[in-house]
């Protein structure tokens, strides 16, 4: 090993360690950047049209986004939807079809309140579909979320029992809903009306998502850079043993010859 080929060999396989070492850590870099948390204002009451557009899907920055926005009510196009927990306890949802105030009127729904009894969230959703018939504009405000895919009901369980906020569903029971456009999402009202109880809509955690393919090539270059020391460690240690070996076939042969040497000799005498 104290061979100046060798130690040159080992500065070598130093070098190309150090290098495979700057590689993983700047995968490691790019696996932790990609990772990083967007701060992001969803408390902060923005207009819907500024975040998203009738028809286009709803952005990942704007989902759990604080919206307000002018429109009205539908009367008569309120929905209840089953299975909805709020503070851990399962209940009833009433969701409205809500025009917004833009040319061709999309629509948006709207998940009113919630209730722990159906016959309570039934009550309730036809008052509003009377108040609601009035056509008032107003301003709501809520957490925009994106539009839940319809479930299948499960086997015992009322097929005409709505238990998702499904976009693609509920316009199909909207009433004069005719080629006109509609929001990839919905909205939980701020505020309940009479006899229905706030929804728990919290403001969202942030995920932090890794980049697991970067940290997967980190792993790989720091093996890289472990084996290029491991490469020469094991042509040292081949070199020593063929050394090795020859030096012991050396001395075999040597102790070959000698006693023959010795016998030659004897006789001669």
């Amino acid at each position: 090993m104290v061979r100046p080929r060798w130690i040159l060999a080992l500065l070598g396989a130093l070098a190309v360690a150090a290098v495979f070492a700057l590689l993983g850590q700047w995968q490691l870099k790019s696996a932790m950047e990609s990772g990083e948390v967007e701060e992001r204002t969803t408390e902060v009451v923005q207009p819907l049209t500024e975040v998203a557009n009738p028809a286009d899907p709803i952005r990942q920055t704007a989902t759990g986004q604080m919206v307000s926005v002018d429109g009205h009510f539908i009367g008569g196009d309120e929905q209840i939807i089953a299975g909805r927990l709020n503070g851990g306890v399962a209940g009833y949802w009433v969701v409205s079809h809500f025009a917004v105030e833009l040319p061709d009127s999309p629509g948006i729904p709207v998940a009113r309140g919630w209730a722990a009894d159906a016959e309570t969230a039934e009550q309730v959703a036809a008052t509003l579909a009377e108040h609601d018939s009035a056509a008032e504009t107003i301003s709501i405000t809520g957490r925009l979320l994106p539009s839940e895919g319809p479930e299948v009901p499960a086997d015992g369980t009322d097929p005409h029992e709505m238990r998702t906020v499904a976009v693609s569903a509920l316009i199909n029971l909207w009433s004069d809903f005719d080629n006109q456009s509609v929001y990839t999402a919905y909205i939980v009202g701020a505020d309940a009306p009479a006899g229905l109880a706030e929804i728990d809509s919290p403001e969202p955690n942030p995920e932090i998502e890794l980049n697991w393919l970067n940290i997967f090539y980190a792993v790989e270059w720091a093996v890289f850079a472990g084996f290029a020391v491991f490469l020469w460690y094991r042509l040292v240690r081949d070199a020593w043993e063929r050394e090795r070996e020859a030096a012991e076939e050396a001395a075999a042969q040597d102790a070959a010859v000698t006693p023959a040497a010795d016998e030659s000799l004897s006789e001669r005498a």
